[in-house]
């Protein structure tokens, strides 16, 4: 459900970043190698990136087409550089409109955001309503929602704490299912008090034994879970989050590259367990987990390809190659 990628460190090119790697997010666009829902991302794109010498708030570019169709983007994309980008290919969830301003990233004017996955937008407009402050959501489109709120939090508290908080109030929130008679886990859940106990039935006689093939009740009809991995920028560090889709990571000499998957062969991919949280600047990754404890704790530190692993070493994270 798209692929995303960020760059923090010495200024490089969008094109070396998004359209010359062997697996790079222009490759991922029509085949990606690692994503675990959909098969291709060909519903839009949009690149951000920051020029703090010419203002504060970053640059932005999106469009509703394919990366691979756009001669504009690939005309320009080798004469733009930057030290902090965030970019991303859509494939556009089930219902969800095709549009530009259903394009990440999305923006509050001096941060981007990318969501790679998928969450019940019930779940999130119910949130929304508890923050009137909230700015308007840029679309309709569950990501759009999610941006909207992370935004609300992040004027608060430290953008890392923001996105926590915001991951794990909706990690449970599933997937709404409209069809007749599917669970619809969100519906009111965060705006109205759960409904009465239905009262007892008389007793009556033992109920059959279920048939062979019938629904299981071990908890296999519940709905999917969320998909919240999140990548968000303020231009001076990268804070992402590994909810349900994958995310790895590569220290390199001049920064750090943060991706939802590696663009190419080489050594160094780091792949960071599920439900963890990132927090990367220029030259250090810390990792957070997000449902341990308190909310999330629990760190590992990697400086310069090194990790500290005193806590939690069996949630440690895998280096790729």
């Amino acid at each position: 459900m798209c692929r995303h990628l960020a760059w923090i460190g010495a200024a490089r090119t969008l094109a070396e970043l998004t359209m010359a790697r062997p697996h790079g997010l222009l490759r991922q666009s029509w085949a990606p190698r690692r994503m675990r829902h959909g098969t291709i991302n060909a519903d839009g794109y949009g690149v951000g990136w920051y020029a703090p010498r010419l203002r504060a708030g970053p640059a932005r570019y999106r469009r509703a087409v394919p990366m691979w169709t756009d001669a504009s983007y690939a005309s320009m994309a080798g004469v733009i550089a930057s030290g902090c980008v965030l970019a991303a290919v859509r494939s556009a969830s089930v219902g969800m409109p095709v549009e530009e301003s259903a394009t990440a990233p999305f923006t509050d004017g001096t941060r981007l955001l990318s969501h790679n996955g998928r969450v019940d937008a019930a779940a999130v407009r119910a949130l929304l309503a508890r923050h009137p402050e909230a700015p308007a959501p840029d679309s309709a489109c569950d990501s759009a929602l999610l941006a909207a709120l992370v935004w609300e939090h992040a004027a608060r508290q430290p953008l890392a704490d923001a996105v926590a908080r915001v991951v794990t109030a909706l990690g449970d929130a599933g997937l709404a299912d409209s069809r007749p008679g599917a669970l619809r886990p969100w519906a009111g859940d965060w705006t109205t008090p759960p409904p009465d106990p239905a009262p007892t039935a008389p007793p009556g006689p033992p109920a059959a034994p279920a048939a062979s093939g019938s629904p299981r009740s071990d908890g296999a009809d519940r709905p999917p879970a969320a998909r919240l991995n999140l990548v968000v920028t303020d231009g001076t560090q990268l804070v992402a989050t590994a909810w349900g889709e994958t995310l790895v990571y590569r220290i390199e000499k001049d920064g750090v590259l943060v991706a939802s998957e590696p663009d190419d062969d080489g050594a160094g991919w780091i792949e960071v367990p599920d439900h963890y949280l990132l927090v990367a600047d220029t030259r250090k990754v810390t990792l957070r987990s997000l449902t341990s404890g308190d909310g999330y704790c629990g760190l590992h530190t990697v400086d310069g390809g090194r990790h500290d692993d005193t806590e939690h070493s069996d949630d440690r994270p895998r280096r790729d190659g």
